[in-house]
């Protein structure tokens, strides 16, 4: 599904991610954590295209098997790219309804688009007159992180980032959210989440967890890996 291949990420010229080769299976869901600043949130910056990140001229970055590391965020996202963002911004003049019908023309009629944000709000507990008003505009940011897993099924990706979805909601939150984010698990779909804490892994259940440190992947395992860090802190993984 995606693969890296010798990535190396700077930004103002300061070298964040070093070097990183791996492939993420189809049907998967990963789980990425590390300390602050060790490069979670560049890897999947660098992965969706944003502009402020420079790729080394080897790096490459394939998405069912092509190469994108020069396209576009939204010629990315178009391929079947999501990724939600740790601080969601506000849209003013524009409702989730409003921002769900370009990518969804053509494949849902306005109708269905609304019934089916409705159902998804009604599955996350979002207000139903949040719908009508413009896009995380005075929201909070449990608010904002619910909207986001809702883009996520009504979009349909391919390829799903959550870079810190868990963060700033509370545990009634963090259910439901999982629970969007299980039932989008698909053996032609791959999850790939970054958190610093193991509590969504009470309710989401990964396939594989990485940690990153210093740029680079230290360390490759199972859930008891977050576990272990959860209980030992990240010294306990990451080799001196």
């Amino acid at each position: 599904m995606l693969e890296i291949k010798n990535l190396s990420v700077s930004i103002e010229e300061k070298i964040i991610l070093k070097n990183i080769t791996y492939s993420f299976k189809k049907g998967n869901v990963y789980v990425i954590m590390g300390p602050n600043g060790s490069g979670k949130s560049t890897l999947a910056s660098a992965v969706m295209g944003h502009p402020l990140y420079k790729l080394d001229h080897v790096s490459k970055i394939l998405f069912q098997k092509e190469e994108i590391q020069d396209m576009s965020p939204e010629l990315r996202a178009q391929k079947g790219i999501f990724m939600s963002f740790q601080s969601p911004l506000s849209l003013s003049g524009v409702t989730v309804y409003q921002l769900l019908r370009y990518p969804l023309s053509g494949k849902m009629d306005p109708l269905k688009i609304r019934n089916s944000v409705k159902a998804y709000a009604k599955q996350l507990h979002i207000k139903e007159e949040l719908l009508s008003r413009s896009l995380n505009e005075g929201f909070s940011g449990g608010e904002r992180k619910k909207m986001e897993i809702l883009q996520a099924a009504m979009l349909q990706p391919k390829l799903l980032i959550l870079d810190e979805i868990d963060t700033g909601v509370d545990v009634d939150a963090l259910k439901r959210i999982s629970q969007v984010i299980n039932d989008l698990k698909s053996p032609d779909r791959t999850i790939i989440l970054i958190t610093h804490y193991s509590r969504i892994l009470n309710h989401v259940h990964p396939d594989t967890v990485l940690v990153i440190s210093d740029g680079q992947i230290v360390a490759e395992g199972k859930k008891n890996l977050a576990l272990e860090i959860e209980k030992k802190g990240y010294s306990a993984v990451i080799k001196s």
